[in-house]
């Protein structure tokens, strides 16, 4: 059973790395400052650094690995949250939504409604 949850959730951080690859490229396109950068081979180990710059000296880093996932949001050089494991990626999750262009109405109604 352990070797097997080992694999899930080697797994998760694999998808999660190949999110974030895609993130930034995609943050690149609309003009942010993003970055991903990777290491590791898979089998000893994976891990990636997802840097944002949201502006008005604003940036978010998310590290991953095969020992945890954390989040850090700091403004100024001044940390404000650091977030591990499912609440990193669900703070990921709410700044990706408010990144994303709004092609219509709806989608700005969804995208304030996220946020609260």
């Amino acid at each position: 059973m352990f070797l097997r949850l080992a694999e899930q959730y080697r797994s998760a951080v694999e998808d999660l790395i190949l999110s974030l690859q895609a993130l930034a490229v995609s943050l690149k396109k609309q003009g942010h400052v993003a970055t991903c950068y990777t290491c590791g081979d898979g089998r000893d180990g994976h891990g990636a650094s997802f840097v944002a710059d949201l502006g008005d000296n604003h940036m978010v880093r998310l590290l991953v690995s095969d020992f945890g996932i954390s989040w850090v949001e700091s403004r100024h050089g001044q940390e404000l949250v650091k977030l591990e494991g499912a609440d990193a990626i669900q703070e990921l999750q709410r700044v990706v939504l408010v990144l994303q262009p709004v092609a219509s109405p709806e989608g700005a109604t969804e995208a304030l409604a996220a946020q609260a």
